[in-house]
């Protein structure tokens, strides 16, 4: 069975569309057979998230640090709740329990958490996929700080296209189960599949990372690799 590693918002006062998505997330996990892993919270997305997918039948397992257990921050509906001693364990227990890791719209812990995963999968510390899921562009100006850092020579290409970019939860939770890209081959060396047949297929198209948009009109981009603007497309897999 699958088990993916959410991480997102856990702050008051968001916008509703990002209570909605993270529910969305939690129902499509939960529909998979899939189990969920969080950070053990009971606000804002990361609540919505884990609600959503018990609801639907999942096994949720939160890691929630002590502290924010005394402040009444835990989710204690969770099937599964590990309380440690301090951040980096929570994190460690996250990683160590999670075939896949998808980062939503957050704040300053959701960047960390991201970074950490995203930086230990390109240095080859783990081989599982990392994707963001960012239907409105709320990670557009980090993607585009990461690439000008790429354009000066401050990260690998290599590193950009480790991470998955979709704006689709379905196309965000095949991107878990499909094989990691940034292995080292280029786009031209590596094998892309069609998620309609299952064959394998050249990529579709290329996409501006800013809004999205294959320069086909008729094609639009599943996946987009914040490196290289390369489409991505593989067979949904599903969990269980």
């Amino acid at each position: 069975m699958t088990a993916v590693c959410v991480y997102c918002a856990s702050s008051d006062g968001i916008a509703e569309r990002h209570l909605a998505l993270a529910a969305e997330v939690g129902r499509q996990v939960a529909a998979r057979g899939w189990t969920l892993v969080s950070g053990g919270g009971s606000k804002s997305m990361m609540g919505a998230v884990a609600a959503a997918a018990r609801a639907g039948g999942a096994h949720t397992t939160g890691v929630i640090p002590r502290s924010m257990v005394e402040r009444e921050w835990a989710d204690h509906a969770s099937d599964e709740l590990l309380v440690v001693d301090s951040m980096r364990e929570r994190k460690a227990q996250m990683e160590a329990r999670a075939d896949a890791f998808l980062a939503l719209p957050g704040g300053l812990g959701t960047c960390e958490e991201l970074f950490e995963i995203w930086t230990s999968g390109y240095l080859r510390l783990h081989a599982k996929p990392v994707v963001l899921l960012d239907p409105d562009g709320h990670w557009a100006g980090l993607l585009a700080w990461v690439r000008d850092l790429a354009a000066q020579g401050f990260v690998d290409p290599t590193a950009l296209r480790r991470l998955v970019v979709t704006t689709d939860v379905a196309a965000a939770l095949d991107a878990c189960v499909a094989p990691v890209p940034g292995d080292g081959r280029t786009p031209e060396q590596a094998t892309w599949v069609d998620p309609r047949d299952g064959q394998t297929a050249e990529p579709a198209g290329w996409v501006d990372p800013g809004d999205g948009q294959t320069a086909e009109p008729a094609e639009q981009a599943r996946w987009v690799d914040p490196g290289d603007g390369g489409l991505r497309s593989v067979r949904s897999r599903r969990g269980g």
